[in-house]
């Protein structure tokens, strides 16, 4: 997802979008101890995208308040 769609989404959208990507990280981790995780780079790219998502909640809420 791109930046510009993730500040296209509501407070509650982004918020339900965040919980999904920490469940999906908790998960590729469990993977990756494993050792089954197909394609580790996706970690990487995880943590990145769930960083904007989190900048972009908090540029709704310095906005709103």
């Amino acid at each position: 997802m791109k930046v510009k769609e993730m500040r296209e989404l509501s407070k509650e959208e982004l918020a339900g979008r965040i919980d999904e990507t920490r469940k999906g990280l908790v998960e590729m981790r469990f993977q990756l101890a494993l050792r089954k995780l197909e394609n580790p780079a996706k970690l990487r790219t995880t943590r990145k995208e769930l960083a904007q998502m989190l900048t972009v909640l908090t540029e709704k809420e310095a906005v709103k308040g």
